[in-house]
Parts: structure tokens; C-alpha cells; sequence
């Protein structure tokens, strides 16, 4: 059977999405609920380093999460066919997201959970990763409850 997705978005696929995405699958893989996450990107076009940045690396391998050669592809753009093919869709931060959601995507602006995660320019990597350890860790508990639904 064909697992639900879950769709993490955020503004350069880089960082806090990535994170979420890889922390998602790990946990949901554990557990074998029915669920497998993606990211993508609202704007790419930021000077990144590299196919992902290194607070994820050093903030799954923290965890225990081993990054696999997949989870080191470049960031994706978002497309509305990723929206449409997901069952659920989380932006990272309602403050920065939303705008540009409403902009690109305006019919999905009200359908997407918006979590509250800062970027590098708000919190310490500690800090954003934690969170949204938090909230992964909440939408893992949530799945397993309601039998992978």
C-alpha cells in the first residue's frame, strides 16, 4: 500500500523543512505507520552551501538519524502538484510562510497547518531544531493513535 504524505515546507528547502522531512521518516519507518514525509521550497534562490545544510546533518546525527544518500538531494521547489498529492502540508513558520503562500498558492493558504519555527536569523539552531523536533514528535504520536490514519 501506497504510504500518505506529509509536506514540509519552508522558503529555501534547506534547513528547517529538510529537517523535519528526515526526522518524519525515520520516526514513521520506527514505528511502520503508513506515512512518508517530503519537503520543498517556497523561493530558492538563496546562496546555500551544499545539498543540505550542516545544522541538519549534525542535528539528525544528534538524534541517532542517519542521513541517507537520498536525503542529500538539492532543494526542490514547491509545485501544486505537491500539494494536491499530499494528505497533509505543514509550512514551517506562519509569519514568513503565509505571504507567499497566498501569493503563489492562494487556494491552498487556509488548507496548510502553519507550525511557528524560526529561521537562522531568529533562533540557534538548537532552538528551531528542537521545536520542530517537538512537533514531528506530536504528529508521530497522533498518526500512531489514530492507527496510521
Amino acid at each position: 500500500m501506497k504510504p500518505k504524505v506529509v509536506l514540509f515546507v519552508c522558503t529555501g528547502n534547506y534547513y528547517r523543512s529538510r529537517f523535519a522531512e528526515l526526522l518524519f521518516n525515520s520516526s514513521a519507518w520506527r514505528e511502520r505507520l503508513g506515512w512518508q514525509a517530503i519537503s520543498r521550497g517556497l523561493e530558492l534562490g538563496v546562496q546555500n552551501v551544499g545539498p543540505i545544510s550542516p545544522h541538519v546533518r549534525s542535528g539528525l546525527r544528534a538524534r541517532g538519524v542517519e542521513l541517507e544518500y537520498a536525503g542529500l538531494r538539492s532543494p526542490l521547489p514547491l509545485a501544486l502538484s505537491d500539494l494536491i498529492n499530499a494528505e497533509r502540508v505543514v509550512a514551517l513558520k506562519r509569519d514568513e510562510h503565509l505571504p507567499i503562500v497566498t501569493r503563489k498558492f492562494p487556494q491552498w493558504a487556509s488548507r496548510i497547518e502553519y507550525w511557528h519555527v524560526d529561521d537562522l536569523d531568529l533562533a540557534t539552531p538548537d532552538e528551531a531544531l528542537r521545536e520542530i523536533e517537538h512537533n514531528v514528535t506530536a504528529m508521530i504520536r497522533c498518526f500512531s493513535a489514530k492507527g496510521n490514519s
